[in-house]
């Protein structure tokens, strides 16, 4: 073991932020504290919209999508529109119709449920594009990439493709510095933000603990254009990538966070520290 990883096992970061999106490529949720399950933070990417094809919806494709803001509070899900908060629909957390649809998220198909014909059709109107809202049934079962999980039993709802992403403060901060503007963490859909580490310290966790829970760095992610897209106003530029690609390429994929797989069920908090137990060498660009 060489220096910088013995000094990198003894370095200790703080959680700074929780954030869910309950439903995919809406807005996202701050916590204070998050409870986490094996396939991600308790409602994260738990529901999500559905083209006429069975396709998810995101802002890759429907941009005004981040204009839509979850809240959750008890025991609805209320969505209101960033910029017309006329706008807006709440439904239970429990509701959905007892039919079941095909939902297709990237390369995985499985059994969806419609969370009601109302708000299907608000979102259709809403977003001006026919589509349903869907929520993943308790059975929903979507494994995770065999190639980067930690056993045979990992799987993720209806996330891209891991459980949870994270990132340190740092990194976004050198994004930012490398490009002579301000790039919000939002861009990036973290689930846990860090902070105490050096720039893209989170490329060498392995295996880290959160308080009393276990995680397993699975790979880090890809990034695509939904990060050019500002959420306050649904506008897209050229940043981060344009900065991205001139230090984090590899081949042609943009990287930037990582993918992480819970190992252990319970509750986290801002402010609990992260320990990192195992590390890897970082992807050299």
């Amino acid at each position: 073991m060489d220096l910088s990883q013995c000094i990198l096992l003894t370095m200790e970061l703080v959680v700074s932020e929780f954030i869910i999106y309950p439903i995919k490529s809406l807005g996202g949720i701050a916590l204070q504290e998050a409870k986490v399950e094996a396939i991600g933070l308790q409602y994260d990417r738990r529901w999500m919209l559905i083209d006429p094809e069975g396709h998810q919806m995101t802002q890759r494709k429907f941009k005004t999508m981040a204009l839509l803001q979850p809240e959750i509070r008890e025991g609805k899900m209320h969505i209101t529109h960033k910029q017309k908060p006329e706008l807006s629909f709440s439904f239970s957390l429990d509701e959905f119709l007892p039919n079941t649809l095909e939902a297709n998220t990237w390369a995985t198909t499985g059994e969806a449920q419609e969370v009601s014909t109302a708000a299907s059709v608000w979102f259709s109107e809403v977003l001006d594009m026919s589509c349903q809202l869907v929520r993943m049934p308790e059975a929903y079962v979507r494994p995770t990439d065999p190639d980067f999980s930690a056993t045979e039993n990992d799987r993720v709802s209806f996330a891209d493709g891991f459980p949870i992403l994270i990132f340190d403060e740092a990194s976004v901060a050198l994004i930012s510095e490398k490009a002579g503007e301000d790039i919000p963490a939002n861009r990036f859909r973290a689930n846990i933000i860090t902070k105490g580490g050096h720039a893209h310290v989170e490329d060498e966790f392995k295996r880290f603990s959160i308080g009393d829970l276990d995680f397993f760095g699975a790979k880090p992610c890809t990034r695509c254009v939904l990060t050019t897209i500002n959420q306050a106003t649904a506008q897209a530029g050229a940043e981060p990538l344009k900065t991205l690609a001139t230090y984090r390429k590899k081949g042609n994929k943009i990287k930037f966070g990582l993918n992480v797989i819970p190992l252990k069920e319970g509750i986290i908090r801002v402010g609990d520290t992260l320990s990192i137990k195992e590390t890897v060498e970082p992807i050299a660009f």
